[in-house]
């Protein structure tokens, strides 16, 4: 018997909402989680918006003992998995410990945790670094946090692709799912909102330096400038589908039934990027045909040059405004390992309600894109296939198809 990768937990933590059903409220609702950054000063920045998890704190959510041993970027993501497995109905599910796995994405580590731990080594000296600075910073810190939480003693691991970490996660879970494993936890979080943080991200060049938080972030728009970033994420529950159903769980938001990875070429070599080679692949991989798919989660950027090769991809793929395409991700910024996540998450509660979350924001967008965005207000659509697809900084490609599950 084949099997299939059932999701039937969610659980979110994002700048415009915490926990699912606030996340989704707000996202229909176009409200907006991005604003001035609070946790810093951030007047000597030439960046001074983010998506910022408001409200957010890690007593109550957290184990009183991690807290100061782990980062943000990992209480965000041990809270998100709690109430992914909650939502699963997942403590009694009957699972070993062998039988349970975690994969991850991840993008900048403990950002905020190791700069803290720096500025004691500075400052104080050596003996003042703490002994978490070791794990806390580390890529594979949540994964393992949530292993250990959790009792999951299977194939655990982190996946480092920037933003197209989250896809690739899936991917990995849905992978580990039709190998044997009962049960996986995926998805990605992200906090790097310190001045650390904040610094390295400029490296890229990509990020928008508008004040007004209306306007900073116009993906596919005339006056698209950049992206503004985010903090939070989403993490998955996935499990063979049939055992799902075996145990009666609350529901089934959809399956993982395609899943491709691709890498764009050297810069300045003429190639196509990756894009939409990752598309193609992926629709392969679950036995879809472009006219299936009803709407498409894009990876949105902002920045005009990759604005442009993404609808490009679509274009070929599906024809000029041949599938309806939304980027949520307007409203909470891009979260970098936890955007994808965060929008396949979108993805899957779109399925569910059988609605499109909009693109707020964008006023003009570009002609020569051809897109079919949806812009402003929900559109109500009979949805059986999304397609998810992200870019990660430096060449990074992936795509996730999503097929409608049941309630």
């Amino acid at each position: 018997m084949s099997r299939t990768a059932a999701v039937t937990g969610i659980g979110v933590t994002a700048p415009n909402g915490l926990g699912t059903e606030d996340y989704w409220a707000a996202t229909l609702a176009g409200r907006s989680g991005i604003g001035v950054i609070t946790r810093f000063d951030p007047a000597g920045y030439p960046v001074r918006l983010a998506g910022e998890v408001d409200g957010f704190t890690a007593e109550g959510l957290v184990p009183n003992r991690l807290i100061p041993q782990t980062d943000n970027w990992t209480h965000l993501g041990l809270t998100a998995a709690a109430w992914a497995l909650a939502d699963a109905g997942a403590d009694d599910a009957g699972y070993g410990e062998y039988d349970m796995a975690v994969v991850t994405a991840s993008s900048s580590g403990g950002t905020e945790f190791g700069q803290r731990e720096i500025e004691r080594l500075w400052s104080r000296g050596p003996s003042w670094v703490g002994a978490y600075q070791s794990i806390a910073w580390f890529y594979a810190a949540t994964t393992g946090q949530i292993s250990i939480r959790h009792g999951m003693r299977g194939p655990c691991g982190v996946i480092c692709s920037e933003q197209a970490g989250g896809l690739d996660a899936a991917g990995q879970a849905r992978s580990l799912v039709r190998q044997g494993t009962g049960l996986v936890v995926t998805g990605g979080t992200d906090a790097s909102l310190c001045p650390y943080g904040l610094t390295a991200q400029l490296s890229n060049g990509a990020l928008s330096t508008r004040a007004d938080p209306a306007r900073a972030y116009l993906p596919f728009d005339a006056e698209a400038a950049g992206y503004v970033p985010g903090e939070g994420g989403a993490m998955l529950v996935v499990e063979d589908g049939e055992t799902a159903r075996e145990r009666r769980v609350p529901r089934v938001y959809g399956y993982i039934t395609g899943h491709a990875a691709t890498f764009d070429p050297p810069p300045g070599s003429s190639r196509e990027p990756g894009l939409r080679r990752a598309i193609e692949l992926a629709l392969a991989d679950a036995g879809v045909r472009p006219d299936e798919v009803d709407v498409v989660f894009a990876d949105a950027s902002g920045v005009p040059e990759q604005d442009a090769a993404e609808a490009a991809a679509m274009a070929t793929v599906f024809g000029a405004g041949g599938v309806p395409v939304t980027a949520p991700k307007t409203m909470t910024g891009r979260l970098y390992a936890g955007g994808a996540a965060l929008d396949l998450a979108t993805a899957l509660l779109a399925l569910r309600d059988q609605v499109i979350p909009p693109t707020v924001g964008v006023t003009a967008p570009v002609p020569g894109y051809r897109l079919d965005l949806v812009r402003d207000a929900p559109r109500e659509a009979r949805l059986r296939t999304a397609l998810v697809v992200a870019r990660g900084y430096g060449g990074f490609n992936a795509a996730v198809v999503l097929a409608a599950g049941r309630r």
